[in-house]
């Protein structure tokens, strides 16, 4: 069932066998796979149903790095998470991608691209992306492109899912076995004495309500950046924060920064990248073909991995075409927007920025706007007719190429926790997001390497962007939203947050799910491979949870303040 927290109905004290923190599409597959089984549920989500200002805020933090990065703006605090407005791209890690290189330091996963194979056809089925057609690190597609055999770069397809997770509410609320609460932000967790184990878990809400919820289990499943400031914020006994012995809770933080490389020059342009910029296919579930590195190509340049889209740009449209659109803009007043949707559309132009624009569109007032229709309205039926022929209204006049990089791993790039409060009383998150000379000059000679072979492949011209002409120019990097690393897996407590199983470091009953635990990130979407994680860790909690036992921890010295 799903109930509210701030609700009188619901009870502030409850059990569960497994706790679980956070339902996006990591907590919500684990809860999903754990209903029917003897096991009861807890999954706690610490906003609604859909977004809201007061909860988003709380994701509020401050950004200290040479690269800007706004934490409130590159998630979503709702049942669901951030699937309620991704792209829904979905694509397999490949066996290179998890891979130890010897020119990436710390890089590799103790596990094997077999260890996820099992879990990613489930993962599939929860994204609703048709069977039997993972490959390693891609989905089969027939008629994918091919490159010269001489060229570095290779394509590799993925899937766009249509599903938003909060869509599985109505299997929540009757699933056995399973209670989601909403609005139940966890506070902190509470351990036993020696820090060997989590006894229970202190909630709250913004209007002042405190709970707790005892469980043999629990799963952090909150996002690559809370996941980090749960178990930071979760001092009273170990006070460096859960899991911190070493001090690497929240260090390592990667994301998938971008930029424009450059632009491209062809003849026939929108052509020529057609099959690289628009979905392929007519399944449920469109298929998108990416332009990456081959791993010739990264170990004879020592390369990351690196992927590159192309945004066709149309020439300036004809007089009449242009006053046409400009109308449409003038005249279309935007729709009065509830609270969900101003909060998603910050998000969705945060997402956005800097990303190449396809159509021109004018502005102006209506009544100039009208008139210049009526007196180029030839335009406008040459525009028609080359749109019912199935042509671009206007034709393309280059492509735009952003690109898109695994990060390596960095200790200095890292999540912490600020001085400034939120509205339940927690210390924010402090954000340093930090790329290392290796970063940099991976992105340099990489973005070289794609726009120089893709025009050589395409009988293009590049122009490279000016930050990549001058060596002393500054990279003008984006994030990409995808938050990984501030968890890691590894097999020694030494060198990592999770053990390869996904469980804390030396916390018998405390696991994290979530693309916080990945070592590396390759440059691939993280969420098929965050769901396939999650069921993992599902197979791990039935095998181990008959000899778990439920665990008291000592009180918290003080409560969180509201």
């Amino acid at each position: 069932m799903i109930q509210d927290f701030r609700s009188a109905s619901c009870p502030d004290a409850l059990a569960a066998d497994v706790c679980i923190i956070g339902a996006g599409p990591a907590g919500i597959s684990l809860a999903m796979a754990l209903a029917g089984s003897p096991w009861t549920v807890c999954l706690l989500e610490g906003g609604g149903t859909r977004a809201e200002a007061a909860s988003q805020a709380l994701y509020e933090g401050e950004s200290v790095g040479p690269y800007a990065f706004d934490p409130s703006t590159s998630r979503l605090r709702a049942l669901g998470g951030a699937t309620q407005i991704w792209g829904g791209g979905c694509i397999p890690l490949a066996a290179s991608e998890m891979a130890a290189r010897d020119w990436v330091p710390g890089g590799g996963w103790p596990i094997g691209r077999e260890e996820l194979s099992p879990y990613y056809e489930h993962a599939n089925r929860l994204c609703a992306i048709e069977p039997g057609a993972i490959e390693d690190g891609a989905y089969r597609f027939d008629g994918a492109p091919s490159m010269p055999p001489a060229s570095p770069l290779q394509p590799r397809t993925s899937r766009s899912s249509s599903i938003d997770f909060s869509t599985y509410r109505e299997q929540l609320h009757k699933a056995a076995g399973v209670t989601a609460l909403l609005h139940a932000n966890l506070l902190r967790l509470q351990a036993t004495p020696q820090a060997n184990a989590v006894g229970s878990a202190l909630i709250g809400s913004t209007d002042g309500r405190r709970g707790v919820v005892r469980a043999r289990c629990f799963v952090l499943a909150a996002g690559g950046l809370e996941n980090a400031r749960l178990l930071l914020l979760s001092d009273d006994v170990a006070r460096n924060g859960l899991g911190n012995d070493h001090g690497l809770v929240g260090r390592f933080f990667m994301d998938h920064p971008r930029c424009r490389l450059g632009t491209l020059r062809h003849p026939d342009i929108a052509r020529a990248v057609h099959r690289y910029e628009r979905a392929q296919g007519r399944a449920a579930t469109p298929a998108f073909h990416h332009l990456c590195l081959t791993e010739d190509a990264q170990r004879a340049h020592r390369l990351l991995h690196a992927r590159v889209r192309p945004f066709s740009i149309e020439r300036d449209p004809p007089e009449g075409l242009a006053a046409m659109r400009a109308l449409r803009a003038a005249l279309r007043r935007p729709p009065e927007r509830d609270e969900a949707a101003q909060v998603e559309a910050r998000l969705l132009d945060a997402l956005e920025h800097d990303v190449p624009q396809r159509q021109t569109i004018g502005e102006g007032r209506p009544g100039p706007l009208a008139l210049r229709s009526v007196r180029h309205a030839d335009d406008i039926v040459r525009a028609a007719l080359r749109k019912l022929a199935r042509r671009p209204v206007v034709d393309a006049d280059r492509a735009e190429l952003v690109g898109y990089f695994e990060q390596a791993p960095n200790r200095d790039s890292r999540v912490a926790l600020a001085d400034s409060r939120d509205a339940l009383g927690l210390r924010r998150i402090r954000v340093d997001w930090r790329m290392s000379a290796q970063d940099e000059e991976n992105i340099r000679r990489a973005s070289r390497l794609i726009g120089d072979a893709l025009a050589a492949d395409l009988g293009a011209r590049f122009e490279p962007a000016g930050w990549l002409a001058d060596p002393a120019a500054p990279l003008p990097l984006h994030d990409t939203a995808h938050h990984m690393g501030t968890t890691r897996m590894s097999d020694s407590p030494a060198t990592g947050v999770v053990d390869p199983q996904c469980r804390v470091h030396g916390i018998d009953n405390l696991y994290v799910a979530g693309s916080s635990v990945f070592p590396t990130g390759g440059w691939s979407f993280p969420t098929l491979t965050i769901i396939a994680l999650a069921l993992r860790i599902g197979d791990e909690l039935l095998r181990r949870l008959p000899d778990m036992p439920m665990v008291d921890a000592i009180p918290a010295p003080e409560p969180v303040p509201a």
